[in-house]
């Protein structure tokens, strides 16, 4: 996967053009990186043209400035798409890639041929309750990171993945992660709540296991 740094955002991009006529986007979950998808690329690559994101914050998309928030990134991703000549894109998000991807969505549909969101919760009608729960639970947990990273990794894998070979990576993935980049997910909430479902012109998949938490 080829890597490069957006000229005009914080964001660093990967992508392998197998000249294919499609593209898949693939949008990471938090507090790790685009190389949780590594299986998925393999698995893909010879049938679609790859490119992969890392979110603000995460991976090799630390070059911030003052002003960068996470609410940008579907205008960012777009660039990315006009820079790379890319008209439209399947995406999958998982967890906050989930978010992410369906507040792309939700921006500019016409770039999008379909959507697939695993681990992630509704944006466009997020109960009130679960959000203020989820948000207690989110501030508990970046309190704790702040004091121990390797604290909120070891937590955070049993979290985030089921197996012990994904626990192991997520893990490994989370202790890279700058405490710094906590900021970037306070202005999550910007993207809740904030657009109504519509009629989709492109077919849209759900994903959600038995070992999913409840919010999801």
């Amino acid at each position: 996967m080829k890597p490069i740094k957006s000229a005009d955002s914080p964001i660093t991009y990967f992508y392998s053009r197998t000249g294919q006529a499609e593209w898949i986007l693939f949008i990471h979950a938090a507090f790790v990186n685009h190389n949780m998808f590594k299986a998925q690329f393999a698995y893909f690559e010879n049938k679609y043209n790859i490119l992969a994101v890392d979110i603000i914050g995460h991976g090799q998309s630390t070059d911030t400035r003052k002003g960068d928030t996470i609410d940008k990134m579907s205008e960012w991703i777009f660039a990315i798409l006009k820079a790379e000549h890319i008209e439209k894109v399947h995406i999958v998000g998982v967890s906050l890639g989930a978010v992410l991807a369906q507040d792309f969505a939700n921006r500019y549909p016409c770039a999008v041929s379909s959507l697939a969101c695993f681990g992630g919760y509704d944006i466009n009608h997020f109960d009130a309750k679960l959000k203020n729960e989820n948000s207690a639970k989110q501030m508990l947990m970046m309190l704790k990171a702040l004091f121990s990273v390797k604290w909120f990794a070891k937590t955070n894998k049993k979290i985030s993945a089921y197996t012990s070979q994904a626990q192991n990576e997520f893990y490994a993935m989370n202790m890279l992660f700058p405490k710094k980049s906590f900021l970037f997910l306070a202005t999550l909430d910007r993207m809740v709540n904030k657009h109504e479902t519509g009629q989709r012109n492109y077919p849209l998949l759900i994903g959600c296991g038995k070992y999913d938490i409840p919010m999801e």
